[in-house]
């Protein structure tokens, strides 16, 4: 079973903001397990700390920003990257501005900064999340599609109308090895055009040849380190931002034109659908655990003990005055489980109270005494005789039975003799007592 992991000690690395252009610092410390990634202002004091969420996501203006209660955090996907690539689940990261350090632009400084510490299991499971079918994002020409897988796969397509990058496509299986040698090093990349209407914008303002490839009309002004550099790098932030979802995925990603925006929407699409699937496990365990706290849980009710036909051998009754359609079992004539499933269509609902359908409260003390004449009666010394009503005693209603329940009877022998014997009986409906009475029975020649 593989283990969630952390560092063993706290590493740190400061440098330059990209937007921000401020000198800042961050320190990755180790964390308990099931903590997950949290982000702690140290300027920002007695701030919440910043879970590294879909939910605590701000906006995506030229890259991921994350926050909690009016402090934020910019540009986090390069970190989330490097945490994710090396199957890092849990750490608490410091940092005393508003904004991490841009380093070179990729995910390498921060892998370096990492592997300066040890990485350390932890005493719980890695918990995936997997894919029961395909998801599927698409707005105008961006598409992203994740279909099942047993580890992570991306499959990244990007397409500019630009004469030195038209289209680049690569897919790599998502490994801490993989990574760090061919995705980490991929830089974020922007066209020179842009770089003015960023600095207007407050932006860029510690951007750099040094921390960013700028693609100009004629060339390219940096030395890349890929050919195919540019999608490598969609790659990285694609990973980062899969990262908000709270826990590592399990899926093949094939994505076409994608950016933050569609990223972190495909991502709230994920996290619907987990959250939708984690509803209805909860029922389905809740459901489960009331079957096993069902008294009658474990009867087959497809292969019952005595079906219609078998009842009407034993007792005189005929429709509509036969109230019990199955015995599911008899435990040494001593006591014995029968049911009937309550319909609309039972004759006694065309006159009581039909506006607001009730079974009368006589008729379940009829079908409890005729499951507990059933009892009586299949005693072999009892074969052939009739069970006549003497008494009935200590009867109590708990709630009412309509259309669509299903009554199970218990009915319990507490003393017989020759001719007369008495009987407990009790009426279920989802497993909460509906009726109960006690009944002795004159046992005669039929």
């Amino acid at each position: 079973m593989e283990k969630q992991k952390t560092l063993k000690d706290p590493v740190s690395f400061s440098g330059v903001g990209l937007h921000t252009g401020s000198t800042t610092r961050i320190t990755f410390k180790p964390a308990p397990a099931n903590i997950g990634i949290k982000f702690i202002r140290l300027d920002q004091p007695n701030s919440s700390e910043i879970a590294a969420d879909i939910d605590n996501l701000i906006d995506v203006k030229r890259g991921t920003n994350i926050g909690l209660d009016n402090v934020k955090v910019h540009t986090v996907e390069h970190i989330l990257s490097a945490l994710s690539g090396l199957g890092i689940d849990n750490s608490y990261i410091e940092i005393n501005a508003n904004e991490p350090p841009v380093g070179d632009g990729s995910a390498r400084p921060f892998i370096e900064t990492l592997q300066k510490t040890s990485i350390v299991e932890q005493d719980a499971p890695r918990q995936y999340y997997e894919l029961k079918e395909p998801v599927y994002y698409v707005h105008e020409d961006t598409s992203i599609i994740a279909v099942p897988a047993d580890e992570l796969k991306i499959s990244l397509t990007i397409v500019y109308n630009h004469p030195l990058l038209k289209s680049q496509h690569a897919s790599f299986i998502i490994t801490p090895a993989i990574f760090i040698k061919e995705l980490a090093p991929a830089r974020t990349f922007c066209f020179d055009f842009e770089i003015e209407t960023l600095k207007k914008q407050g932006l860029a303002k510690g951007g750099s040849l040094t921390n960013a490839v700028v693609i100009g009309e004629k060339d390219i002004h940096n030395e890349l380190r890929f050919l195919d550099e540019f999608v490598r790098h969609k790659i990285l932030d694609l990973i980062g931002d899969l990262y908000l979802l709270g826990q590592p995925l399990k899926a093949h990603i094939i994505a076409v034109k994608c950016g933050h925006p569609s990223n972190v929407a495909f991502v709230q699409k994920l996290r619907e659908i987990k959250n939708k699937e984690a509803a209805q496990l909860a029922v389905k365990e809740a459901q489960k655990a009331a079957a096993g706290n069902n008294r009658f849980a474990g009867l087959d009710l497809d292969k019952p003990l005595m079906d219609i036909n078998e009842i009407q051998k034993v007792l005189p009754h005929r429709p509509p005055f036969l109230l019990v359609d199955k015995i599911l079992k008899i435990e040494e004539d001593k006591k014995a489980v029968g049911l009937k499933n309550v319909t609309i269509n039972e004759d006694f609902f065309r006159g009581h109270f039909p506006g607001h359908p009730v079974m009368p409260g006589v008729l379940l003390i009829e079908a409890m005494a005729q499951v507990a004449g059933v009892l009586l009666l299949k005693k072999s010394e009892n074969a052939g005789k009739l069970a006549y009503f003497m008494t009935i005693d200590k009867v109590k209603f708990r709630q009412t039975v309509v259309p669509g329940d299903t009554i199970f009877f218990e009915a319990e022998l507490l003393k017989v003799k020759s001719r007369t014997g008495i009987v407990n009986g009790k009426a279920y409906v989802n497993n909460s007592l509906a009726a109960e009475a006690e009944f002795m029975f004159m046992l005669v020649d039929r």
